[in-house]
């Protein structure tokens, strides 16, 4: 299953930034992550400085 990006995103880019396949992208009001594109290596999450994202 894809990481997803909850409410608390911040809209600061350090998630698409980091993510090696650019499966990230801003969204309306919140950063958005494609489920089709996500490898699910986690690279986002520890780039994420509140947390936003999780499995």
């Amino acid at each position: 299953m894809a990481y997803k990006i909850s409410d608390a995103c911040i809209q600061c880019g350090a998630c698409a930034a980091g993510c090696p396949v650019s499966a990230i992208s801003e969204g309306d009001t919140q950063y958005v992550i494609s489920e089709a594109d996500c490898i699910e290596c986690g690279a986002c999450a520890g780039t994420c400085p509140v947390g936003a994202i999780s499995e």
